[in-house]
């Protein structure tokens, strides 16, 4: 809810200085309007170093000129007036918490800055960075473009004449040298810099073009000489657009304490845009175009729909989430011992396997149980569930049997295979997750030979084979690649154990491939030798192949499936003790 982010401008303006004097480096996100700041003010990414918990966020906000510019339809030419900028500022402004930094251009003339610096200082804007080029400016990164810069000495003045303006001393007014972007030498940047330091500005921004971060780290090494011989402590800013192969921590330890990504948000909205629109061109209807758009819902949710978000809420907290446990099938392997009982009633530490899941979702506080019956139904029984029959179990799939209990799944669901006996931990942990479509996945398959005559699901992890610069592995990077049980055990990464949840979301997704699956295609389909035998794992295939994100959690123990008489025994072995 956007108005949980309302903060006075008193409050907000110092947050920036406060950070930079704690010794931080200060990561900034480019936003152009409020919908892209609630994304720059909130997004995070959460993983794990050295056994503890790691969550990286933005630390504060760029409003760009280019991309205010570029998303009202006009030229990076100060062609959009401060007044139409500052509706934007303040437009992100009334729904985020985090420091501003504003692009101020070149800041107009002494006369105009003073009023600029007023502005945003009044509206709790941390800083203002402008450019010493002359007025009307060009956009730096084009090429080919002549790019006129302003006296040193006149640009000092402006400086002098903002900071004489300000009311406040938290309040930042930064100098953006471009001598790199004009071709000048590396010395006229420092003396330019040294200039701007005397005038009393409060950082440099240095600037390139270059894909090359080898001028800008020169740059970086002799600006501190020259905060040494002012005796200052001035922080230094960069924007690593072009050279962005450089890491934070490099451009850290060479010395920059502000680091701006620009213009990323405008730049990958544009290219989801042009894809979207060519998809519903080439296809005429917007059903291609699903995966390439966030859910309504989650847009409900992000801008504070109060009613929306009063029920997604409500769904979120609320335990009695509704589980459903296909158990129609006949277990062919186990015949002779399960003597005419459905798989669900063996007994295991003399509790039926249905009833060791139903503590176990008990033990998670779920209670809204719905088990699929099919072979052997007279013989299901238990406390606390709801039996559907599948009678056409000998037919179809376990997800033929799963779509039984279809009118369960509308506000989201959690599918458990029958045979499986699990700690209550898994099922917390799954509770727990955010994504949409999470499947639980255990990677001890990379570390054993599979068992001879047992048919697994096996599944690739997406990230799983791409080489990692860092050493944190962050939960958004659990995705689903391939899932199937003809996948190459060695190429495997996890095994699927049958236990899944689908948000609200997720089952709308589930639910409407597999309506248009069934209606449109016939014959082989994913691993189905026919439609009519279309598995949970095909199904979930064909939603990865649509573009559908699948996320899974990982575990490495604490669970069995019971596919044999060893694993009968293992079972009885492990109750017992």
């Amino acid at each position: 809810m956007t108005l949980l982010n309302n903060i006075l401008p008193e409050q907000r303006r110092g947050k920036l200085k406060a950070l930079l004097e704690a010794g931080k480096t200060v990561r900034v996100l480019e936003a152009h309007n409020g919908l892209s700041g609630i994304i720059a003010n909130m997004v995070e990414v959460t993983g794990e170093s050295d056994g503890q918990a790691v969550v990286r966020q933005f630390d504060a906000i760029w409003e760009s000129s280019l991309t205010d510019s570029a998303s009202k339809g006009h030229p990076d030419i100060e062609v959009v007036t401060f007044d139409s900028r500052l509706h934007s500022i303040n437009e992100i402004l009334a729904v985020t918490d985090k420091p501003m930094i504003v692009d101020g251009d070149t800041g107009g003339d002494a006369n105009t800055f003073e009023y600029t610096v007023s502005k945003l200082e009044r509206a709790g804007v941390s800083a203002v960075i402008i450019e010493d080029k002359v007025f009307p400016k060009r956009n730096s990164l084009e090429a080919g473009i002549q790019q006129n810069l302003q006296e040193p000495e006149v640009f000092a003045q402006k400086i002098r004449r903002g900071k004489s303006i300000q009311k406040s001393s938290e309040f930042m007014i930064i100098a953006r040298i471009e001598s790199l972007i004009a071709g000048k030498p590396m010395e006229d940047a420092l003396n330019r810099a040294t200039q701007y330091l005397q005038a009393g500005v409060d950082g440099i921004m240095i600037h390139s073009k270059s894909k090359n971060p080898n001028e800008i780290l020169e740059f970086a090494k002799k600006y501190q000489v020259i905060l040494d011989d002012l005796n200052l402590k001035k922080p230094l800013v960069c924007v690593p657009t072009t050279y962005n192969k450089i890491t934070e921590d490099e451009l850290s330890s060479a010395g920059f304490n502000i680091i701006i990504y620009a213009n990323h948000l405008l730049r990958s909205s544009y290219m989801a845009m042009m894809e979207t629109a060519k998809v519903l061109l080439r296809n005429q209807r917007s059903l291609e175009a699903d995966p390439l758009c966030t859910p309504v819902r989650e847009i409900f949710k992000t801008v504070g729909f109060l009613d929306v978000k009063e029920k997604d809420q409500q769904d979120e907290q609320t335990s009695n989430i509704p589980v459903i446990i296909p158990a129609a099938g006949e277990d062919l392997v186990l015949k002779e011992i399960l003597n005419g009982k459905p798989k669900a009633m063996l007994e295991i530490g003399g509790k039926t396997l249905i009833d060791h899941q139903i503590q176990s979702l008990s033990n998670a506080n779920l209670a809204d149980i719905t088990v699929i019956a099919g072979y052997g139904k007279d013989n299901l029984h238990a406390e606390g569930i709801n039996i559907l029959e599948n009678p056409g179990y000998q037919k179809g799939s376990v997800l033929n049997s799963l779509l039984i209990a279809k009118e369960k799944m509308t506000n989201g669901f959690i599918m458990l295979y029958s045979d499986i006996l699990m700690e209550d931990h898994i099922l917390s942990k799954l509770k727990e997750c955010k994504e949409d479509i999470v499947l639980v996945a255990d990677n001890s398959t990379q570390y054993h030979q599979p068992e001879e005559g047992n048919i697994l699901d096996y599944i690739i992890s997406k990230n799983h084979y791409k080489p990692a610069r860092r050493e944190i592995r962050f939960i958004s990077e659990n995705v689903v690649a391939n899932i199937g049980n003809k996948i190459n055990p060695e190429t495997a990464t996890h095994e699927f154990i049958g236990l899944a949840r689908f948000s609200k979301t997720g089952a709308e997704q589930f639910l409407e491939t597999y309506s248009d699956v069934v209606s449109n295609f016939t014959g082989r389909f994913q691993e189905s030798a026919d439609i009519s035998k279309l598995n949970f794992t095909d199904l979930i295939q064909e939603m990865i192949d649509r573009g559908f994100a699948v996320h899974y959690i990982e575990i490495h123990k604490g669970w069995l499936e019971i596919h044999n008489a060893d694993h009968i025994a293992l079972a009885q072995k492990s109750f017992s003790t």
